[in-house]
């Protein structure tokens, strides 16, 4: 078993010399509202102060091109990044791509599974990427028998719990 995100799925389909599928992240079926709708991770594009009007109108141009729902589509399904609009998604949909790459639409219906909860509507704490690499690695040793889930979970919360308190003490 392998975890990846979304847009790993483009170029592991283009890349494997072997059939594989996609399928959404296990869960315990005793937990309330299980399964739950997954956070978002991905790359972010951001605008920051300081710079003249007309660098704020290119960037709000360009900013309307990649979300116009043709280019969304096509970003999609070129890397297998979510699309940002629902008519990128219909679109993409309506094209028969799903059809013929059902392990695109895995990570979108995961993600609009339910109505996000607090704890799944996203995430904003220190050491995020060193905390994802630690579930990752968790993950990877749960799935591949090297510790059991409880043992895995637990330690992986108490690795995350020293990220969050590492950062609070560098941020105070």
């Amino acid at each position: 078993m392998y975890t990846e995100s979304s847009a790993g799925y483009a170029g592991f389909k283009k890349t494997s010399k072997f059939p594989f599928r996609t399928s959404m992240l296990p869960y315990w079926p005793d937990v309330a509202g299980a399964p739950q709708n997954t956070i978002i991770g991905g790359a972010s594009l951001w605008v920051m102060v300081g710079h003249s009007k007309a660098e704020y109108d290119g960037v709000a141009t360009f900013f309307n091109y990649i979300s116009t729902p043709a280019v969304q589509a096509d970003w999609h399904q070129f890397t297998g990044y979510l699309p940002i609009t629902t008519d990128a998604y219909y679109l993409t949909k309506g094209q028969g791509v799903y059809d013929k790459k059902p392990g695109m639409e895995t990570a979108l219906i995961q993600m609009t599974l339910n109505k996000p909860t607090s704890n799944s509507r996203g995430l904003r704490f220190g050491n995020f990427v060193q905390m994802r690499a630690v579930i990752y690695d968790t993950l990877e040793a749960i799935f591949a028998g090297k510790t059991t889930a409880k043992k895995g979970l637990d330690d992986a919360v108490a690795k995350g719990n020293r990220l969050l308190r590492k950062f609070e003490k560098a941020n105070k």
